[in-house]
């Protein structure tokens, strides 16, 4: 059951405090929380709840303002309530009216905030809050010269700078291996046969036979060594592919017995489920000597996962969600994202149309890799009046003008603010390893990570713009200062 709150939000200076104090408007989690647009999605929010059944939900501002917290601090589930019961500000960040030393609410509940919040919910929230910062920033700059009026009924004219690429967030998963994922089918295998005998033991005789600790042995002889040889992996694998082979024969025939898998639970019955698929994979790898396989399973906790290829230094593959992401005026926001690889270059004339509806025309110029640099994109972009970045196909000239020269310069320059937002992304807001466990939840941490990027550069804009004037800063240097701050800010 949802109740909305029809309160109106209550100004810092009314927050009610114990100790006959006020809470102060100018720090950062009271202007973060007026610049999150709470109200316009309540409505979506508390669509997936009963209006009369079950107990009272958490509202939609407590729910998405705990994730953004976490995210924010880079804590853990329990202690982002610890820090909430313990802070006012984190409090009044929520939307309760007054001070409490009582714990908000379980910290297992995030798990079902992440759950109730889908990833399309908040790449919303993003959007709007970012339209919301953008029109405060036009209306509190300096106005500029106005433009020729552009004639009734005509496109309007190509503004601003599009910047696109995509990047792999992985999942929190130990390398996997072959032989290691064999190994950990059978040792679930063995589990659930453990469990199905229970059940139906009066019915048989004896035991059915696994060979746990042969099995655990041979893995051991080939995991142990420092460098064993293809022979010796090829050897061991074979052998743990048989002993799967008779534990699931024994699953069949216990289930037979019972004529149901009732008894299992849902994490158990799953389990088995990965555990087949893993068998069939690999025993298909084994049987064709080969070393890939559509959909391959890396880790049996997390099926959904998927090893991503991209041919960076020192990380050739990488195992997560990969995605696809726009880039302007600073703020980043999440396109596409996919457990399986996809061709990121196909998400260009979709990004760009996604830019043209949110700001109501097309880019000037198209900043991107040559991954993108397709004859197709290329064309597309030049019937719109695109300028896309980088050198144009055929044979290089031999002569080249300084200003191609210092156009190439400045492209690969603008170019290179969304790989800092990347970095930015992994080391200070945990992108480089994503926690959640599920498919939905997964995606939700990855976008509420995008939202809070965007809180942070914002917060960071209104730094610079209080600093630039006190200090006589010229408004060109202001981005060069913005991007330090947010490099130091990510370390």
């Amino acid at each position: 059951m949802y109740r909305k709150e029809e309160s109106t939000p209550i100004p810092p200076e009314n927050f009610e405090l114990p100790f006959e104090g006020k809470l102060s408007s100018d720090n950062r989690w009271v202007i973060m929380a007026d610049l999150i647009p709470w109200k316009e999605f309540e409505s979506e929010y508390s669509s997936g709840f009963s209006p009369e059944m079950g107990a009272p939900a958490k509202s939609f501002r407590m729910a998405l303002g705990a994730l953004i917290i976490k995210e924010k601090l880079g804590i853990s589930d329990r202690e982002t309530v610890e820090q909430i019961r313990e802070n006012p500000y984190l409090q009044y960040f929520l939307g309760m009216s007054l001070y409490s030393n009582d714990m908000p609410f379980n910290p297992s509940m995030l798990v079902h905030f992440r759950e109730r919040i889908s990833g399309e919910l908040v790449n919303k929230v993003n959007q709007e809050m970012v339209r919301k910062m953008l029109d405060k920033t036009s209306s509190q700059s300096t106005p500029k010269k106005t433009a020729e009026p552009e004639e009734e009924g005509s496109e309007p004219k190509n503004r601003g700078k599009l910047i696109l690429d995509a990047t792999c967030a992985p999942g929190d998963i130990s390398y996997p291996t072959d032989l290691e994922l064999l190994n950990q089918a059978r040792k679930q295998t063995e589990k659930i046969i453990d469990f199905l005998y229970e059940q139906v033991k009066e019915q048989l005789s004896k035991k059915p036979r696994t060979y746990r600790e042969v099995a655990r042995k041979d893995y051991l002889e080939v995991a142990k060594k420092r460098r064993a040889s293809q022979k010796d992996r090829s050897k061991a694998i074979k052998k743990q592919l048989q002993y799967i082979k008779r534990n699931l024969a024994h699953i069949e025939q216990l289930v037979l017995l019972e004529s149901r898998l009732v008894n299992l639970s849902h994490r158990q019955y799953k389990m088995l489920l990965v555990a087949t698929e893993v068998y069939r994979q690999q025993l298909w790898m084994y049987e064709n000597k080969k070393q890939s396989i559509e959909d391959r399973i890396v880790s049996l906790s997390q099926p959904h996962i998927r090893p991503i290829v991209r041919g960076k230094a020192g990380k050739t593959v990488e195992f997560g969600a990969k995605l696809s992401v726009s880039c302007f005026d600073g703020y980043v926001f999440l396109d596409h994202i996919s457990w399986d690889n996809f061709n990121e270059s196909t998400d260009l004339k979709v990004q760009i149309e996604s830019f043209k509806d949110y700001t109501g025309y097309y880019p000037e110029s198209v900043h991107v890799d040559k991954i993108y640099r397709t004859r197709e994109n290329r064309a597309w972009c030049k019937e719109r009046g695109i300028r896309i970045s980088g050198v144009p196909l055929g044979r290089p000239p031999k002569t080249v003008s300084q200003e191609k020269k210092k156009q190439a310069k400045e492209d690969e320059g603008i170019r290179n603010s969304i790989e800092g937002k990347f970095g930015q992304a992994k080391r200070r807001f945990g992108l480089d390893r994503v926690m959640a466990k599920l498919n939905h939840t997964s995606v939700t941490a990855i976008a509420i990570t995008f939202l809070v990027m965007n809180l942070s550069t914002q917060m960071s804009q209104l730094l610079c713009t209080f600093l630039c004037p006190f200090f006589n800063i010229r408004p060109s240097i202001r981005s060069n200062i913005i991007d330090t701050y947010n490099l130091i800010a990510s370390r």
